[in-house]
């Protein structure tokens, strides 16, 4: 019976009430979406600053360290700068490409004229 554990009641103010960032999970699994040079990553890490709580001190204190690259408080940096619009590598399209539009998760909403058919007869869906 040596064995019994005293539990303390809980303090309220030893609960933390400092606001954590969104990319801090405490194991740096969102690292790469931030450091990424593709535009769909680059968009997903803007996505999830935000709704994080402290964007806008992430942000002034990157640009303060001149932060060389990456997205901090909801902007691309690059060079220690904001840069508004990462373009995507290769030749640039004939026609403007439609304005992409990206949850957190990954997800681009697509148009309705665009959207998949199903066909009666078979179980696949065609684009």
């Amino acid at each position: 019976m040596n064995n019994l554990i005293e539990l303390q009641p809980i303090d309220e103010t030893s609960v933390s009430t400092v606001p954590v960032a969104r990319c801090a999970d405490g194991n740096g699994t969102l690292t790469p979406l931030f450091f990424s040079d593709h535009v769909l990553d680059i968009a997903r890490a803007k996505a999830i600053c935000a709704k994080c709580a402290l964007s806008e001190s992430c942000l002034s204190d990157a640009l303060d360290r001149e932060e060389p690259w990456g997205v901090w408080g909801g902007e691309l940096l690059s060079m220690g700068r904001i840069v508004v619009n990462k373009r995507p590598g290769g030749r640039p399209p004939k026609r403007p490409r439609p304005p992409v539009i990206v949850d957190e998760l990954g997800v681009v909403e697509v148009p309705l004229d665009s959207a998949p058919t199903v066909d009666d007869d078979a179980d696949l869906v065609a684009v």
